[in-house]
Formats: C-alpha cells, structure tokens, sequence
C-alpha cells in the first residue's frame, strides 16, 4: 500500500511518509509497553501492603504522558504528510491529464475522472492522515502487548500469539472475498457519474422532447446498479466482520480458560492472571477495528490503483534536445493519422508559407479538424510529419509551440470568472492597456458597455451567461492579446446569427493580419480571403490552389461553392 503511495506521487514524498509511519510504530510500541507497568500494580495493590503500587501507578502516569506527547506528534506528522500529499497528487494528476493526448478523453472518462480527481484522490491521500495511525496502532500496539505478556508467562503469551495468524488469515480471506464486489461497486459508482453528467447535458433534448418530468431511465437503472453492488459489498463484508468476532472472543476464552488452569495448579497467582487478562482485553478493540480499516484501505487501495493507472498512461514524449523554430511556415510531409482502426488524414502533403492564409474545406468528417489538432500537437501523426519553421513539432518545447500558436474554436469554453479573466487567459501578465486594445480590436468592447458589471462581469461556468456570438469575442480578443504568430480557426462563424457573425469577421480579420493562418471553414464566403484552398475529401487532398482557380476547374470545390451560395 504504502509503495503503490509513494509510486503514485513520486520520490520526493517518500521521507517524510516513511518519517510518519516510524514515528507512529515508534508510539504504537510505546502503548504497548506502558501497559507493562500495570504487571506490578495488580498483585500490590492485591497484596498486604496496597501503598506499594503507587510508585508504579506514578510510572505508568508518566509512560502514558509520554505516549500521548508521541500520539499528538504522531497524528501531527500524519496530517501534515497528508495535506502535503493532496496538494502534491492534485498538482501531479492535473499537470500529467493536461499532457495526455486529446484522443484519451471520452465520455466515458468524463465520468471517471470527475469522480477520481474529487473522491478517489481524497479518499488515498486520506490514508496518511486518518487510517496509517489506526491501522498501525491496532497491528503494533497488540503485538506489544502480547511480547510482554511472554514475558510474564510464557504459557498464556503463546495462547495469546495464536490470535496474530488467526486474524491475519481472516482479514485476507476478507479481503479476497470482498474484491471482486469493491471493484463491481466501484464501477457501478463510475457508470452512475456518468449517466449523471449524460442526464444534465441533455436536460435541452429532453424538455425539446417534453421528458421534464419523466424519469431518466438510463440513470434510473444506473443508479439502481449502485444500490444493488452496494448491498452486496456490504453483505460480502459480514462474514470477515464477524468471523474476526469470534476469533477474538475465542483467544480471550482460551486465554481465560488457560489462566484459570494455571492459577489452580498453582503455577501462576491471580493477580497475574487478572493482570494477563487486562492486557488481553486491551487487545481486542483494536483488532476488531482491524474489519472496519481494513475495508477503508481496501477503497482507498483502489482508488490508489485507478490513479496509477492514469498517471501511467502514456503522454506525448518531450523531445530530450527540443529544436526553437526560427519561422512560422507550416508543413505537412506526407502525413497519416490513425484514429483506432479508422484513417482519418492519409498521406496530405502540404505547405503554407509565412504570412499566408490557407482554407481548408470539405465534407463532414473529411479530417479537417484534425489537420489543425496535428498542428498544435494535440497528437502525434502515425507517419510522415508536421513541421513549425522547418522544425518538426515533436522536436519542438510544448510550452514553445503553443507560445506560437493561436486556437480559435467553433465552441468556445469560457472559465467560471469575469470577462477580463478570460481574456487575459491569452497572456496573464498583458498590461490593462493591450487588454482594453484585443477587447476592441475583437468588437468585445460593445458587450462589455452592454452588461452590466462591465469588465468585471460573470460569464457562468463554460460561458453560459453570455451568448455564442459573445462567446466568440471573448475567445477572439483572448487569441489577439496573446499575439502568437501562427493563427488556427475551426468553423468559428457556422453557429453566429448575421449581426454577431459581421462583428467576429471583423475581429477575425485583425486577428489574421500578418500571421501564418489555417482555417477551416463551412461558410464560402470566408474562403475567398485565404491565398490558398485545400478540397479535403476522407482524409486525402482532392483539390489544391487558389479560390478563382479552383472555381475554373469545376470540380468538387467548385460544387460546394455554388451549392453553399445557392439561396434558401
């Protein structure tokens, strides 16, 4: 457990959890023994001269203030490890998902890691801070107990030790029969977050279809998924729980039946024998707490799994020696890219000189996005290369690529925060002057006067308080203050209403302004300002030059223009 902990956040945590784990044996050992003092107390206090124990009662006073000064050190050092591995897990897990390749994220995952990066980190990261010190304390501190128990009567101490492999043997026996029924519960708890989040999503398809108040029979049956696998985990965990019980109740009869044999053959006094009884009986709390911390550390074990598994996905390798490209000319090189079995781009060669505009249209799911995905590296080509300045961009910093790159979506995400802080998104450290200057440069200066926090207005979680035209300001005054020199434009007019798509055009225009850009684009009209057109067709280049050109031909561009400027 603790190596899957310290493989999961790395090296640099291992001292100070190894730290807390000898500091709290070291104090599970100290509980032990200062029961050991209680030994001589009993038969004093049972003899002829009772006043004799109080030079031991004062020891054992002063070994449990001992004891406690360690406890409080001990859970000390255990909630600060603890605090210091959430915040190091966090910082770990998001910057490895922001590195992961963009074809690693489904629906699916959605689900998974919303549930991973709230529940599931807390819940491993927790051990440090509540489960290490009871698990250790009701391993060590029985153990102890029973060392001195041999050493007081070696007969009772062995009687005593038969209860270690007993109990060890049923906590695995628990273990494995309550594994398979943890993982079906945990993944019941993933497929039910995700039918969650598919209920709230589709919340506009359902009332479009007059569903408002129908149940949602998918979640419905997912979450009846969850109750069922959470009854049998918990039946699954009674037969441990109870056969721990009873293997404790057994240790102490025998123990007790035992004592009493050996008091009345006179190898033994009764004082000691009480004495051996008290310390056995300390015993068994904690080792019928080990049922209860057992199946924590079971979940907390698995969750520990699901994010090891995560981190040891693979993310796009770094080049040991990156290459700083010079220019902005782009280059594809007989490039194909592999979507599981499907080819989505097969053998596209292609330039776009410095400067220039290259469009690039075609039918629905001809590859055109993904031209643009492979540019800014959100995956690697399975062959051939994409090249930045002459540079392949596998050779290239990720931090410098994206420096040099613009990204303007067709669905624009906006964080939950004010318009400024979206903006400045494109370069935090901008001055309030070059802001206000991208804001008007975008046209975004109208929807600022129009609301009515201005600058410091919220736009809702995903940017819902404002409209898709806003939207499309914000992300477009955001790609102008950032000042990249390579612009790349994904559909960002299909979805605009007239009067938002004449102010987007006008903030696209200044944006484009003598920089290398590659767009792609549904609405012809925005072909005609690009120096070059590329006709993509199932993820080959089915015609190639200018839009005049191109038209001249007559061919398939020619079609999708005439057809696109067709009225009605």
């Amino acid at each position: 457990m603790i190596r899957m902990l310290l493989r999961v956040l790395g090296r640099e945590y291992a001292q100070p959890v190894r730290r807390t784990v000898a500091l709290m044996t070291t104090t599970a050992v100290a509980e032990g023994l200062s029961y050991a003092l209680l030994i001589p107390v009993l038969p004093a206090l049972f003899g002829s001269t009772p006043a004799d124990a109080w030079p031991w009662l004062i020891a054992f006073g002063a070994a449990v203030a001992v004891y406690a000064v360690l406890r409080y050190l001990g859970d000390l050092s255990g909630f600060r490890a603890g605090t210091t591995l959430l915040h190091g897990m966090y910082y770990r897990l998001g910057d490895h998902l922001a590195r992961l390749p963009l074809g690693w994220y489904n629906a699916r995952r959605v689900g998974e890691v919303s549930v991973l990066a709230s529940q599931g980190v807390l819940q491993a990261m927790g051990v440090i801070a509540h489960l290490l010190a009871p698990f250790i304390f009701a391993c060590v501190t029985p153990l102890t107990i029973v060392a001195v128990i041999l050493a007081v009567n070696w007969q009772m101490g062995l009687a005593a030790l038969v209860a270690a492999p007993v109990v060890a043997a049923i906590q695995l026996w628990a273990g494995r029969s309550m594994a398979a029924t943890d993982a079906e519960r945990a993944e019941r708890d993933h497929d039910a977050t995700g039918r969650v989040i598919e209920y709230l999503q589709a919340q506009p398809v359902l009332r479009a279809g007059g569903r408002t108040v129908e149940r949602f029979r998918l979640l419905d049956d997912s979450l009846r998924e969850v109750q069922r696998a959470s009854r049998r985990s918990l039946l699954s965990a009674l037969p441990g729980a109870v056969g721990l019980t009873l293997a404790v109740q057994a240790v102490f009869t025998g123990l007790l039946v035992l004592g009493a044999y050996l008091a009345l053959g006179g190898t033994i006094g009764a004082a000691e024998v009480l004495t051996i009884l008290v310390l056995a009986a300390r015993c068994a709390d904690p080792l019928l707490s080990l049922a209860d911390i057992g199946g924590k550390l079971r979940g907390a074990r698995s969750e520990l799994a699901r994010l090891d598994a995560v981190l040891r996905t693979g993310t796009l390798p770094e080049a040991r020696e990156p290459v700083r490209p010079e220019s902005h000319d782009l280059e594809f090189d007989s490039v194909a890219f592999r979507h599981g079995d499907r080819t989505v781009i097969g053998d596209v060669s292609l330039s776009v000189p410095e400067g220039q505009r290259l469009a690039v249209v075609g039918p629905s799911g001809a590859g055109k996005s993904t031209l643009l995905q492979l540019i800014a590296r959100f995956y690697d080509v399975d062959a051939g290369a994409v090249r930045v300045g002459g540079v392949d961009v596998r050779s290239i910093d990720t931090e410098v690529l994206m420096s040099r790159i613009a990204f303007v979506f067709q669905d624009v995400y906006l964080f939950d925060g004010t318009i400024e802080e979206n903006v400045r998104l494109g370069r935090p450290d901008a001055e309030d002057a070059e802001v206000r200057a991208a804001a008007t440069a975008a046209r975004l200066d109208d929807v600022v006067e129009r609301l009515p926090g201005g600058w410091a207005a919220n736009v809702g979680e995903g940017g819902a308080l404002l409209s898709g035209g806003e939207r499309q300001r914000v992300s477009i005054a955001r790609a102008l203050l950032k000042d990249a020199p390579i612009v790349l434009l994904d559909e960002v007019t299909s979805a605009l209403d007239p009067v938002n798509e004449a102010a987007v055009h006008e903030g696209i225009e200044r944006l484009m302004a003598g920089r290398t850009v590659v767009m792609v684009a549904h609405r012809m009209r925005t072909v005609q300002r690009a120096d070059r057109v590329v006709f993509l067709d199932d993820g080959r280049i089915a015609e190639e030059g200018s839009h005049d050109e191109l038209l001249r031909r007559g061919g398939r561009y020619a079609g999708f223009w005439h057809l696109s400027m067709a009225p009605g």
